[in-house]
This record gives structure tokens, C-alpha cells and sequence, in this order.
């Protein structure tokens, strides 16, 4: 199930030219042009599957707060880093995503999503826009992004909630008990070295 949902929140969320001063409309229009854009490089994606790694960091890094993504997650522990520690976490998380996200995007199979109606936000510092993934012969996968609203008053995404499980709460669990365990500069060394790990397509059980 984290599987199927990461593919879409890898798929969903980002692109130039997108009206990031309504959530509702950023998630709708990165789905689809994120979509567009696997759809349109396929080819590409064929022969070599690093270059899903290019999709995620043109459509949607530039719509992910990833900043304050990698801040919730150091937890406790942020107080304790330096600056130059927290610049070089916070680049090491973003490349971790990345790769995450490619990662999940091999099992994307063209799958169909329909939005939830946009709801008052004018009054919010964060929104839920919920989504359902459908796919044939399956139940719908309902799933929640979380977005917020920055100074500037655009919003960007941080966060997806699935059958009630933060992604964003599961990673700061396992990453801040590493450092507890590690330290902060051995989990930037793994995150870069996740970073570089090789895409590769899952085979799935029969």
C-alpha cells in the first residue's frame, strides 16, 4: 500500500507553470503534468531508469518543502546541529527524496486520480487536499497531502497521509533515532549514499 501511494505522491505534486497560490490547483496540475511528462519520456525511461531521477527533480522538487520536510524530521535534534550540518542535511534529505521518489515511480502503470472539490483556504496556514488513486480490478487508494502556506502566500506540499499514516512522521522516527544512535554527520553520509543507490524496476510476487 506505501508503495502504490509514494508512486503517486512522486507523481503528484509538482511542475513549472503551476498556480502555487491555491493547493488544491498545484496538486490537480502537478499530477497531471508530472503524468504528461512520464507519459511523454517513456523511451527514455526504457533504457535508462536513473532518468526518472531527472522527472523528480524538474517537476517536483520545485513544489516540495523539502527544507521544512528535512527540519520536522531531525526532530529534537535540529537544536543541536550546526549551520553548516543543517545545510548539508537538508541537501542530503532532498537528494534521499529524489531518490526515493524515482524509486517509486517504476511501478507507475498509468493510473487514474480524481481531486477532492477545493475548499475555503484563505484563512489556513495548512491544508489536507485529498485524493483518490484509482486503478482497474482494485479499491481506490484514499490518500491526504499536506501542504502550507509559505510568507509569500504560495503553498507548497511537506507532506501525505495514508490510511492515517504520516510519511513524513514514519521518516522522522526511523532518521532521528539514528541519529541518536549514529550521529548527525554518519546519517548525511547514508542519506547521500542512499542518494546514489542504482533505480532498479521491483519484480512483484505472483
Amino acid at each position: 500500500m506505501i508503495s502504490a501511494v509514494t508512486v503517486f505522491f512522486s507523481a503528484t505534486i509538482w511542475s513549472a507553470e503551476v498556480d502555487e497560490t491555491d493547493p488544491f490547483k498545484l496538486v490537480e496540475q502537478v499530477a497531471n503534468q508530472t503524468f504528461d511528462r512520464f507519459k511523454k519520456d517513456k523511451a527514455i525511461i526504457d533504457e535508462d531508469l536513473s532518468y526518472l531521477k531527472v522527472i523528480v527533480a524538474e517537476e517536483l522538487m520545485p513544489h516540495v518543502d523539502y527544507k521544512y520536510a528535512a527540519y520536522k524530521v531531525m526532530g529534537q535534534y535540529l537544536r543541536e546541529t550546526t549551520e553548516d550540518q543543517r545545510l548539508r542535511f537538508v541537501e542530503a534529505f532532498k537528494g534521499y527524496l529524489i531518490a526515493t521518489y524515482a524509486q517509486a515511480l517504476t511501478e507507475y502503470t498509468d493510473q487514474k486520480v480524481s481531486f477532492s472539490p477545493a475548499t475555503d483556504f484563505s484563512q489556513e496556514k495548512m491544508v489536507d487536499v485529498s485524493v483518490n488513486i484509482i486503478e482497474q480490478g482494485r479499491p481506490p487508494i484514499k490518500i491526504q497531502f499536506k501542504a502550507r502556506r509559505l510568507k509569500d502566500n504560495t503553498w507548497k506540499a511537506f507532506d501525505l497521509v495514508a490510511e492515517g499514516v504520516s510519511l513524513l512522521a514514519s521518516k522522522q522516527s526511523e532518521i532521528s533515532n539514528l541519529i541518536r544512535q549514529q550521529g548527525i554527520e554518519s546519517v548525511i553520509t547514508m542519506l547521500n549514499d542512499k542518494t546514489q543507490q542504482k533505480i532498479q524496476k521491483e519484480v512483484k510476487a505472483a
